[in-house]
């Protein structure tokens, strides 16, 4: 674990340790033996006459902020300099960018930083995208966050390491509410949900409508305890961690640290906020994705410095406004323009129907001097299907690892036609593909299946 850390101050290589991506089409082939990425792709490519003078494959490291890959490496001067290479040797015909997952958000960045006149940007002009840049296919895209980042940032319990930065942009207005989210009416196992996309604008709902199915409040990311995570919000009483009243006149504040001896080299920020900071926490009750940055800078507000330099979470209210012209606004969606390329395209290619993690339901776990205070609680769960509830973890439907409403909001509703996000107005398609399991062992992980990496066989 050593060598994959980077150095907390700088974002950049510990002194002594140097860890590269590996460059070509093996780059991510295969991700260990048989577990394929990109391999059918490239065979199929392989198939119709490609070869690498006309692919290649942009490895970056994901450890980094999108930024420091250029600062660090130059990745995204030299992903600029194969697309120009390429269509210049290939008679002029414009790229076709297949990005897979957080590739997605990169190329967003990517996108911009190559329009941007250097230092900042690569230089490129305003017209760059519209003359190299035919189609871009998006996979699997977490263009609005992936709420199980922040399971993994505050509790560490997570699979998906690499989507670690994609906190949920746009706050309340996208993700919900403590009375409301965009998808509300989804009913599990059946796909049968209540206009996710545009539920969004207006989080109102016809009031002859009632649905079928129990309230869920999707919009609640963290709740602590599954009778919060129930309630309605009149009924709960939260004291606000940030030290500001919201219902019981009583402030909070960090206090008392918790001693690390004996934990060698374990530590976390929360060593640092004391049990009088780590009871505020949960005497807030219940977060929303409005809450969560605030939430984040108070358990770690170092890491949060750093994440803060380089990315941003909200919703522009002016796009012209000159201070969206710094890089860590670039690979939010809800922040930056697409490019002056009317001719280009772009897909958002994703799987559906997997149960996908939404929201949780956590427990403060008992004082340890070694130990994160909170936990999912595992004990959570609900018998009525209708719940989407199982060992504190909510569900909705996606692709197991990101939420629909993440991978197609924007193509959906965000970038269709011409908007402020999309001035230009590119032509944007979504292709949902549901998901299908194996029928027996002998296929392995399926060959119709809609799972975040395995929906490579599908499309490709």
């Amino acid at each position: 674990m050593e060598h994959m850390s980077l150095d907390d101050e700088t974002g950049l290589d510990p002194i002594g340790i140097r860890v590269r991506p590996v460059t070509g089409l093996v780059a991510a082939d295969y991700f260990a033996l048989g577990y394929f990425v990109w391999a059918v792709l490239i065979a199929n490519l392989a198939q119709i006459g490609y070869e690498e003078k006309t692919m290649y494959m942009a490895s970056y490291d994901w450890r980094l902020s999108f930024q420091n890959t250029e600062v660090r490496d130059q990745t995204m001067s030299r992903i600029k300099s194969n697309i120009e290479l390429m269509v210049s040797t290939n008679g002029g015909n414009k790229a076709v960018i297949v990005p897979h997952s957080m590739g997605v958000v990169y190329f967003l960045h990517f996108m911009k930083w190559v329009e941007t006149p250097a230092p900042m940007g690569g230089g490129g002009g305003p017209d760059w995208c519209a003359r190299h840049i035919k189609t871009v296919m998006n996979i699997a895209g977490p263009l609005l966050g992936v709420p199980k980042t922040i399971s993994g940032l505050f509790s560490e319990e997570a699979k998906d390491v690499a989507v670690v930065r994609a906190i949920a942009p746009g706050g309340d207005t996208i993700w919900g509410g403590l009375d409301w989210s965009p998808e509300e009416g989804y009913v599990p196992n059946t796909r049968k949900q209540i206009s996710t996309f545009d539920d969004i604008d207006g989080h109102t709902k016809d009031q002859n409508t009632k649905s079928k199915t129990n309230h869920v409040h999707y919009g609640r990311i963290i709740s602590f305890g599954k009778d919060i995570a129930k309630a309605h919000s009149s009924q709960i009483q939260r004291i606000d961690f940030r030290g500001q009243v919201l219902v019981i006149p009583t402030g909070a504040i960090k206090g008392n640290n918790i001693a690390n001896n004996g934990c060698g080299d374990v530590w976390t920020e929360y060593h640092d906020m004391g049990f009088s900071g780590i009871n505020a926490v949960a005497e807030y009750k219940a977060y929303t994705a409005g809450d969560i940055v605030d939430l984040l800078n108070y358990v770690a507000p170092k890491m949060m410095a750093r994440g803060s330099a380089h990315f941003s979470y909200g919703i522009a209210a002016n796009l012209d406004d000159p201070k969206y012209a710094h890089y860590k606004y670039w690979s939010n969606p809800l922040e930056t323009k697409l490019p002056n390329a009317t001719d280009m395209e772009i897909f958002s290619m994703y799987g559906v129907g997997i149960p996908t993690e939404r929201a949780y339901v956590y427990r403060q776990s008992p004082y340890a001097e070694c130990y994160i205070p909170f936990q999912i609680d595992t004990s959570a769960s609900e018998e009525d299907g209708d719940m989407c509830l199982r060992d504190g973890v909510f569900t909705v439907d996606g692709d197991e690892t990101v939420p629909v409403l993440s991978m197609g909001f924007m193509s959906a509703k965000g970038w269709r036609g011409k908007t402020r996000f999309n001035p230009s107005g590119i032509k944007n398609y979504v292709r949902e593909y549901e998901h299908a399991p194996p029928s027996n062992f002998l296929e392995g992980r399926g060959t119709q299946s809609g799972a975040h990496v395995d929906i490579m066989e599908i499309l490709l």
